[in-house]
This record gives C-alpha cells, structure tokens and sequence, in this order.
C-alpha cells in the first residue's frame, strides 16, 4: 500500500510542478547507473560469433539428434518438441510468486518504464491476471497470444495445446531495450490462494510447468505481507523440483520494515518454505526493494543496494552464459532422446523373441510392457550402455505412449541405417559425446564456431552399421 500511495502522489505533483520543484521530485528517484554498468549494457557483442554458434548448433540438432527424436516419437513421450525458436531464443527470466508482491514493478524497474505509457500495470489490488512477454522489437507495440503462438519464428508456438481460453490470457510487449536484445522477461499471473485452479478457464499449472522448462532463472518473489503458503504455491514449488539452481528467491519491499521486524520477517519466509525445498543448499534469498524509488529513510539502504547488485550480477551471469546454457540444454535433451531410442529399441526386440506363430500380439506385449524388468528390458540399457540408472524414464509412462503408438509401427535401431545418411545411433552418439563437447570448447577458447566441412557438406563415408549381424 505504501507503494500505491507514494506512487500516486509523485505522478500527481509530477503533473502540476514547475521545473524547479521537478528537480527536487526528481530527487525521489533511485540512481540507475549500477543497472547499465552491472549488466554491461553499453558494451557491445560479437553478433557474428554469435550467429555462427547458432547455425551449428542448429545444424547438429537436426541432423544428428531431431532425426531419432521423429522416429521413435520422443515428443508424444515427454511432450517437448524443441523448434528452431527455442534453439535460437534469448535466455528467458520466469517470474513468479503471490498477487501483489512487486512483479510487475520489479520489470518497470529493470528496464526503466516507470511513469511512461508503456510500464505495466501495478497495484495494492492483484493487477496481472494474463501471462506478459515483454521482448525486443524495432519499435513498441504489443502482440496478441494468438499471433505469437501461431508465428513459428517464435518459440512459444507449442503453447497452443492450452486452448483458446490461455491464448486470449497470453499477451507480448515488444521495445526497443539494449536489455531486451539480450533476455526476455516473464510476468505471471499472481497466486490467489484462494481461487480453484479451474476457474482460472485453462490450466494454470500446466502453463507455469511449460515456462518453467524453458526459463534460464526463476525469480520468487515475496513480500514481508504475503508469506503463507497454501496449496497454489505448494503445488507451484512442486512444479520447480530439480530447477534448484535456475531459482532465486526474493524478499521485496523489505525498506517497508525496520531492521528487527526485517530479520523476524526474514525467518518467517525460510520457516514458510522449508518444507517445500528439499535440498541440501537452499536457494539464495535477496533482500531489497526493487521499484524506482528511494528506499525509506533509517533503513538498510546499503545492504539493499549490494544485495540488488548481487542479484544483476546473476542475471548478468544467465546473459553472458546464454550459448553455453543452450548449448547444455540441447545436449541434455540429446542423452534423453538417445535413451528413449535404446529403450524403444529393446522392447521392439524383445517382442520379436518372444513371439512365435500362435502367439497373439497383443497379449505378448502386454506381458512386456506390464512388467518390463521380468524382460530386463530397462537392465540390459544399464549393463550395455553408459546411460544413468537416474536419467532413465519412468517404466509406467511407456505402458502409455505405446498404448497410443503399436510396437509394429517402429525399427530396431539395427534397421535405422542408410548409406547417405548413416546410422541414427552413431549420429546421436557423436553429437552428445564429441560435436557439442567441441561447440562448447570452441567458444571457451574464442575460435570461430563455424561449420565443419563434413557438418556442410557431408563426409560421404559409407557408415558402418554395427548393430546389423555379418
């Protein structure tokens, strides 16, 4: 409430001051300069190292790893489809947390939107009820979720599965920002603990789990005011298990108290979250407020201003690293594709050894996919590959995605050979254990990521199929 009502009398006596008394209104204002100098906004990039590493990045993807992902389905199994977007996408700042905590203001803030026509809205009352993407565009103007989701040069077409309801409540802001051509912000609806999930007309927590997949650093945001959990927010820290280290956990607004009740207040919040991050380090807790204004008078205003800067200093971190990071993401996403394929693989093979000419198909396999470790079928990954017993899928999820797809209608690995384009395994296993490996080493040690020539234009060596029997 306090923001609510310094910031409505400001902009009221901004509008009927002379310019003498707009300078010392002008006073109230927080000095930026840290946010451009932590952030290094005016340095500028190398954008055509940048554009190379991509194009190979890119060009890796679909030739080693995208063509085992459409053969034995991977989307239809995990349901993550990675698109040219993605692939080329800048680093993506989530932020999440109750109605009201300061979201909306914090993004005012870091891209400096304060009293313009173009700052998001804020307020003591819950102000953002629509999921806002605010991104880098030639000029300002704001686009409808419908034309995000159906522009493929874009990466937020898979969001499409949330129905019409989602997209009328998705809405993008493009500007002109040296910020914005190098991350884009997230703003989400604020948590009401009191509403069902289902009144919200689309699923709410389903679109919250897409963006947290894709965001490079999660902001939660709290205030000293709303720090019970209910059952939105416990669900919501559920959803963020095994993003531990993408999570920063912001206590805003913390000029509003003095210091003792700060510490109390600051207590309170890990008791609050304890059970809900179940981890051996807890993620990192910033104290300030982050809003343009002055903070109050007789408060820890250094000790806001280092933890403010600790906090660009992360962000900073998440844009220098934003190819690395890409480059992780792919390569991850190219083990659990590869793993997908040996497992697929097995169970193909294993149906065929199991049925004879009286057999009927379906109750052989249902005997396979019903009970796979009496086949050894998830074992026999392990004991022949160097696949993690931790990165294996969960066995009941394939009891789904082959009732949807016939056994019958996929290859054993031994059969996805050909002359021109090689062995589906082999281009995999060379992707994840030698060409993004080597991405990455060409960027840390500043050489030119460009294409080799077998990547341009093939080797054309006959591939050695070493899975089919001489």
């Amino acid at each position: 409430m306090r923001g609510l009502i310094s910031v409505c009398c400001f902009v009221s006596l901004l509008a009927v001051a002379t310019p003498e008394e707009e300078e010392v209104l002008e006073s109230i204002l927080r000095d930026r300069s840290h946010i451009e100098e932590t952030l290094r906004l005016a340095a500028e990039e190398n954008s055509g190292d940048y554009a190379a590493a991509l194009q190979r990045l890119r060009k890796i993807y679909h030739n080693s790893i995208k063509p085992m992902e459409q053969a034995y389905k991977y989307n239809e199994l995990r349901q993550h489809e990675i698109s040219d977007g993605e692939i080329t996408s800048k680093p993506m700042v989530l932020f999440l947390g109750p109605w009201s905590v300061g979201k909306s203001s914090m993004i005012n803030y870091l891209l400096g939107l304060q009293d313009t026509p173009y700052q998001l809205y804020t307020g003591a009352e819950p102000t953002t009820s629509e999921f806002t993407v605010i991104m880098h565009g030639e000029k300002i103007r704001s686009v409808e979720g419908i034309v995000m989701a159906a522009d493929s040069s874009r990466s937020f077409s898979p969001l499409e599965k949330f129905g019409q309801n989602f997209l009328e409540k998705l809405i993008g802001i493009e500007m002109p920002h040296k910020l914005l051509e190098r991350v884009t912000f997230v703003d989400t609806p604020g948590i009401i603990e009191n509403r069902k999930q289902q009144e919200r007309g689309y699923p709410f927590n389903d679109v919250c789990q897409w963006f947290i997949d894709r965001a490079d650093l999660i902001f939660v945001v709290f205030d000293p005011t709303k720090l019970d959990v209910g059952l939105e927010l416990e669900m919501l820290f559920r959803q963020l298990k095994g993003r531990e280290s993408q999570i920063r956990i912001i206590l805003n607004k913390a000029d509003s108290l003095a210091t003792q009740d700060l510490m109390r207040v600051y207590g309170a919040l890990f008791w609050s979250l304890a059970p809900l991050i179940n981890v051996t380090e807890p993620p990192r807790v910033y104290v300030s407020s982050f809003w343009p204004y002055d903070y109050a008078p007789n408060t820890s205003r250094e000790l806001f201003k280092r933890e403010e800067i600790s906090l660009l200093e992360d962000l900073n971190q998440v844009i220098e690293n934003r190819l690395e990071n890409k480059i992780a993401f792919i390569r991850q996403h190219g083990i659990r594709v590869r793993i997908h394929g040996l497992l697929v693989d097995r169970y193909v093979q294993t149906f065929k050894e199991k049925m004879s000419f009286f057999s009927d198909p379906e109750l052989v396999f249902k005997e396979i996919v019903d009970d796979p470790d009496k086949f050894y079928i998830f074992k026999s990954i392990l004991a022949k590959t160097n696949v993690s017993k931790f990165d294996l899928p969960n066995r009941d999820a394939y009891r789904d995605f082959f009732g949807i797809n016939p056994v019958t209608s996929f290859k054993q690995l031994s059969a996805q050979c050909s002359y021109m384009g090689g062995c589906l395994l082999d281009k995999i296993e060379r992707a994840i254990t030698s060409d993004l490996p080597g991405l990455l080493s060409s960027l840390s040690l500043g050489k030119n990521p460009t294409l080799s020539s077998c990547e341009a234009t093939g080797c054309g060596e006959k591939p050695k199929n070493r899975y089919r029997r001489n």
